[in-house]
């Protein structure tokens, strides 16, 4: 699995709106919080505007806040927002690519994958993240030595 460095911002600047639960932060002060570009970022959290998953508030109190309850918010949800479906192939959804020959179980291995990509990042929230309470069944996956390989 390959994510972009917009989606690392993304879930980063998230899990900081999370954590701050103050009210509004400015995009400078989310950038100097993770060491992100400023400018980047304000792209960033456009995109999740428009998703709905952080709402923008003007002004001298300005800044963003998360729209939803940070435990309504999925890594899942946070990634489409901001680089689309879980999982493509050649830009494209794995049940519109197909294959043929000794090829053909391919279709079958990339669906399998992107529902293994699922069951992890809709299940993940904004909150564990934040908060580093994440779902047992993730910290299990995670305490296996051969993961970090």
């Amino acid at each position: 699995m390959r994510l972009s460095a917009r989606v690392d911002y993304a879930l980063r600047a998230a899990a900081e709106l999370a954590a701050a639960g103050r009210g509004p932060t400015t995009v400078g002060e989310l950038a100097k919080e993770q060491d992100m570009p400023p400018k980047y970022l304000e792209n960033i959290l456009l995109q999740m505007r428009r998703a709905g998953l952080v709402r923008g508030q003007r002004g001298p109190e300005g800044g963003y806040v998360l729209a939803r309850p940070a435990d309504e918010i999925s890594l899942a949800d946070v990634i489409r927002a901001v680089d689309g479906p879980l999982a493509n192939v050649r830009g494209e959804r794995p049940e519109h690519v197909g294959y043929r020959g000794a090829a053909a179980a391919l279709q079958e291995v990339w669906i399998a994958l992107r529902a293994s990509e699922r069951a992890i990042l809709e299940e993940v929230t904004i909150e564990n993240v934040a908060s580093g309470k994440l779902p047992e069944r993730v910290r299990k996956l995670a305490s296996d030595p051969a993961a970090w390989d």
